[in-house]
């Protein structure tokens, strides 16, 4: 079973208390970012549209919170289609997605999210419903169980993931419209914050909307998440007309352990162990008792960003420091067994 995500102001799992539905963009020209996904997704709407067929199966994938989500309603509402939302979680049984089949009206969306979380069984019943619209459904049980054969009116499956690795190929093969979404650069989020503080009617200046951008991860939902929480710093230092500057958006992040690369204090625990033995690679449940935290969650959660940013990095024997990280922590790294003299014992 996958570990739950800790409760972090820099995660970019979705919680409860999250404002960012009523954030979400209602037209392809209010997406901020992804320019080639979106323009992808214009040209094959508007080829559904000539041909007056619908939409080919999706698949979204790509690190949580850029906008999986968001775009599966869009590409509904330009279809002026009804979208039926789940997860693969939530989906135990066939005759659970059978109930959803069979109420979907030609051209209608079944938005799954979490897709590569299906169970196996539920995975392959989705087969003849996406090739051959159409499904197999039990009768009865036992001696007296027959199966009967349901024809599914056309409709478009739209999956998103954030780990495609894990679902199986036949399955993967079977969307017609692959895409995948990639990290926020530091302008599109400040784009990104603007926009969501005027729809929270707060007051933001640029140097405040840039600070937030440049931590926020590269993921839209961090970046609106910390705008909600600086509103709250900024209601309580002096009521609306004090809005969101410079020096509240520091005081703000710092209020949220968030320092100017992004990073919390699980972040820079993580680079602090391995900072212990620089150059000896630390294996997953050394680290994991090192920082009394889950190695599933360390790997699943903290690895990804700072993996990708360069502060650490992933070998066959363990995790040791990247370039960042040594940069970061002001280490100088080891030096290679060339440079330190040992390549020449047989020169």
């Amino acid at each position: 079973m996958e570990p739950e995500a800790p409760a972090r102001a820099v995660t970019p799992v979705r919680r409860p208390e999250d404002s960012d539905r009523s954030l979400r963009p209602t037209t392809f020209d209010g997406f901020v970012g992804q320019t080639r996904v979106v323009n992808n997704l214009k040209t094959w709407l508007k080829a559904a549209g000539a041909a007056e067929r619908p939409l080919d199966h999706t698949l979204f994938t790509g690190p949580p919170g850029l906008g999986k989500t968001t775009l599966a309603t869009l590409v509904s509402r330009v279809l002026g289609s009804t979208l039926v939302m789940t997860s693969g979680p939530v989906i135990e049984r066939p005759a659970d997605l059978a109930g959803m089949l069979t109420k979907l009206r030609r051209g209608d969306v079944l938005f799954i999210d979490e897709i590569h979380r299906l169970r196996t069984h539920i995975e392959e019943y989705l087969y003849s419903a996406m090739e051959d619209y159409r499904i197999d459904v039990s009768i009865d049980e036992g001696p007296y169980a027959q199966s009967v054969s349901l024809t599914l009116q056309r409709f478009t499956l739209i999956g998103a993931t954030t780990r495609s690795g894990l679902l199986s190929k036949p399955f993967r093969d079977r969307f017609g419209i692959q895409e995948r979404l990639v990290a926020y650069g530091d302008e599109d989020l400040a784009e990104i914050v603007r926009r969501s503080a005027k729809v929270l009617e707060v007051e933001i200046d640029e140097d405040a909307a840039n600070l937030i951008a440049g931590r926020s991860r590269g993921t839209p939902r961090v970046a609106n998440r910390f705008l909600a929480r600086l509103r709250d710093v900024a209601l309580a230092a002096g009521g609306p007309a004090q809005g969101i500057d410079k020096e509240i958006a520091i005081r703000g992040l710092e209020m949220l352990g968030v320092d100017a690369q992004g990073l919390d204090d699980m972040d820079r625990r993580i680079l602090e162990v391995l900072a212990e033995s620089p150059g000896t690679p630390v294996g997953l449940k050394t680290l994991a008792v090192a920082t009394s935290e889950e190695d599933g969650t360390i790997e699943d959660v903290y690895e990804p960003y700072l993996i990708v940013r360069g502060y650490v990095r992933k070998t066959a024997r363990g995790r040791i420091l990247g370039p960042k990280g040594y940069e970061l922590l002001g280490i100088t790294p080891p030096l290679a067994p060339a440079e330190s003299g040992q390549g020449k014992l047989f020169s």
